[in-house]
Parts: structure tokens; C-alpha cells; sequence
């Protein structure tokens, strides 16, 4: 029998059977979907996924990034952000500088706060940063540090996680963004990444948070030494931890930029292939995430758009303020404007939603 004429490769017929019948993927079905070069059949059962959760709505936000201090202590090998306290490149922003920051701009409807693990900012600049931030802008929600940072700020404040968090929840924090996950095989983490918190005490800290009520999002970073196993392992693990506590509300996969990193000239970038079937891939993977997200700032905006048809259904949102990219080498625009985002969702043939932080439409 042959395969289905939207599924030229025919070893993959049997996934899209799954895929029809709404039932789970496997390790092994996964396996073959990241071995196969039909792009356009992934792509094709990534959108019957796509569709059957959100029909034609895409999701973006009214967002500004506040990236506090590129100050830290980890200095990953894949990272251009992390500068070393002295470094000529170093900075940190104090808090009446922040509010001011995010006060003088249109009125955001979420704030997304990351930075680096400075060795000296006290425990109390996190809360008060929050705090400040809530008073001046009481409607806004707050998007703030990633699991690497609430473990860090666990340190310097002598604290528990879960007592981190619940701080930081009661000085305004709304829900935690995905960073830091990378790859959570170990094999990687010591390789790239030595210092940083390992991938089981990223999911440790995630499942906190989402025991406190806090949801986070998730993210990937694939295209430097990792294997195809390893990106699988990766997925799996957020599938069951979501299947435990569902929590996660968007999974962000990001292409590895070498450009500027200590791993320039050692790794190639990623090309539009790689970066079209990820997105498909893990909308796959992924059942019980319901949100998958083309991160324009990582992917540019052409392709970011295309991956609206190959599984995504958020297109993250204005980012206004946001330096990890642009220190990464990214050649694009840094910031859109609601008109730019609404064109982009409306030319690929989907409906623009503006969402808040929660994925509530506004």
C-alpha cells in the first residue's frame, strides 16, 4: 500500500497514522522524523497537530525584555552574553534605572527579566527589582528569571527553591521563562556548560515552580554537539514532566548561534532546514505542551513566519529592549511594532491573537 500522497517519504506513514488518530509519539517515531529529509510531510503532520489545538490563531504578546546584568559566573562555551565581572563588555543596571527604562515605553503588557548570575547583587535586588517594577506598572505581568537564576539566588540568599520562589511570587512575579535548559544531557552540560545547574535540577525547579501555582515555558538549544538521541531525551523529559504537573505553558526551541561564541569557527549555524523540522518535531513530540513558539529573534523573521506552517503557533511578540540576541551576532531588527507582527501572522494565513504572558487573549 502506498503512503498517503501528502507523505512522500513512506517510512513515515505509520506516524502519520498516530498522527491522525491523535495517539502518542515514541522515542523511536521521533527518531525517525529527525533521520528523514521530507521536510514538507513533517512539516504537513506538524500542522494537523497545529490546527486541531488552536485552528487558525497565532499568538503574540506586547512584550519588553529587561536583561539586567550580562555579569556571570557560568561563562557556558555557547554563550556570547556572559561577560566576567571587569570585562569592558560588563554591565549591570541598578533598579531606578530599570524602572525608568521600562516606564518611558509604550505600556507593555509583559515584562521579560533575565540576566546573568552576578556574584554580587544581593538577594534583595531581585525582590526589590520586582517590587519597583509592580508599583510603577501594576498591570503588567512579569516574565522573570530562569531556572539557572533561581538557583542561584537560592544560594545567595541562603534560602530554599520553593522559598525563592514563593519571594518572588509575592513581590509580583507571574510566571518563570524557559532558559537554561540547553540540552539536559549530562554529556553536554560538561562539555559546554561545567558550571551551570545540571538538566534533572532544571526540571526540579521547574516542577517547584509549577507545584507553587507559577508556570514556566521551556526551551531547547540544539544545532551545536548534541546527538539526535539527546534532543529526543531532552523532549521526552518535558513531556513527562508536563504529563506530571502541567505547567508548561510554550516550548521555545533555539538554534545555537556561534558567531560571537567561545565555539565560532568550531560549530556551523544551523540552516532553515534544521530549524523548520525542530519546530515540527517537537509539536509533535510535544502533545501535551500547547503552545510551540518560532523565536524570531534566534530563527529571522522570513523564517520564523514559514514556521508558522510547520507546527508553531506563537510568534513571541514585540521585544522591545532585548541584548542575548543581539550579542549572539544576530543581524535583525530588534524590536516590532503591533502593525509588523499582525502582518507577518496575516500574510502566512493565520489569525493575529494578542495574548497576555498566561497565553490569555486580551
Amino acid at each position: 500500500m502506498s503512503a498517503p500522497k501528502y507523505i512522500v517519504d513512506s517510512d513515515l506513514k505509520d506516524i502519520l497514522e498516530k498522527v491522525e488518530a491523535g495517539e502518542r509519539l515514541s522515542f523511536d517515531d521521533g527518531y525517525k522524523l529527525f533521520r528523514s529529509h521530507d521536510l514538507l510531510s513533517i512539516g504537513y503532520m506538524a500542522t494537523l497537530v497545529r490546527e486541531r489545538l488552536h485552528g487558525k490563531k497565532v499568538y503574540w504578546v506586547f512584550n519588553q525584555h529587561l536583561n539586567y546584568t550580562n555579569v556571570c559566573l557560568n561563562l557556558c562555551k555557547f554563550c556570547a552574553f556572559g561577560k566576567p565581572k571587569g570585562h569592558p563588555e560588563a554591565y549591570e543596571i541598578d533598579i531606578e534605572e530599570a524602572v525608568k527604562k521600562l516606564k518611558s515605553g509604550a505600556p507593555v503588557r509583559e515584562i521579560h527579566i533575565v540576566g546573568g548570575l552576578h556574584p554580587d547583587l544581593p538577594y534583595s535586588y531581585y525582590l526589590e527589582l520586582l517590587q519597583r517594577i509592580k508599583e510603577a506598572l501594576p498591570e503588567v505581568q512579569i516574565k522573570a528569571f530562569t531556572c539557572v537564576e533561581i538557583a542561584h539566588l537560592a544560594k545567595i540568599g541562603r534560602k530554599s527553591i520553593r522559598e525563592v520562589l514563593q519571594d518572588l511570587q509575592a513581590a509580583g512575579l507571574t510566571c518563570l521563562p524557559g532558559g537554561g535548559a540547553e540540552i539536559f544531557a549530562e554529556r553536554i552540560r560538561k562539555q559546554l556548560c561545567p558550571k551551570k545547574i545540571s538538566g534533572q535540577e532544571w526540571l526540579e525547579i521547574a516542577r517547584t515552580a509549577h507545584s507553587l501555582g507559577i508556570p514556566t515555558n521551556a526551551t531547547m538549544l540544539y544545532g551545536h554537539i548534541e546527538t539526535i538521541e539527546e534532543r529526543l531525551e531532552h523532549l521526552l523529559a518535558l513531556r513527562e514532566l508536563q504529563d506530571e504537573t502541567k505547567g508548561f505553558l510554550c516550548f521555545i526551541p533555539l538554534p545555537f548561534l556561534p558567531q560571537k561564541s567561545y565555539l565560532r569557527g568550531e560549530v556551523a549555524p544551523t540552516t532553515g532546514f534544521t530549524d523548520l523540522k525542530m519546530i515540527a518535531i517537537s509539536r509533535l513530540m510535544l502533545d501535551n505542551i500547547p503552545h510551540i513558539k518560532a523565536y524570531w529573534l534566534f530563527l529571522g523573521l522570513k523564517l520564523a513566519q514559514v514556521a508558522l506552517k510547520f507546527g508553531a503557533d506563537d510568534l513571541h511578540g514585540t521585544v522591545i529592549e532585548e541584548k542575548i540576541s543581539e550579542l549572539s551576532g544576530v543581524d535583525e531588527k530588534k524590536a516590532l511594532s503591533r502593525r509588523e507582527l499582525e502582518r507577518l501572522i496575516s500574510e502566512a494565513g493565520y489569525i493575529p491573537v494578542e495574548r497576555d504572558a498566561l497565553y490569555n487573549p486580551v
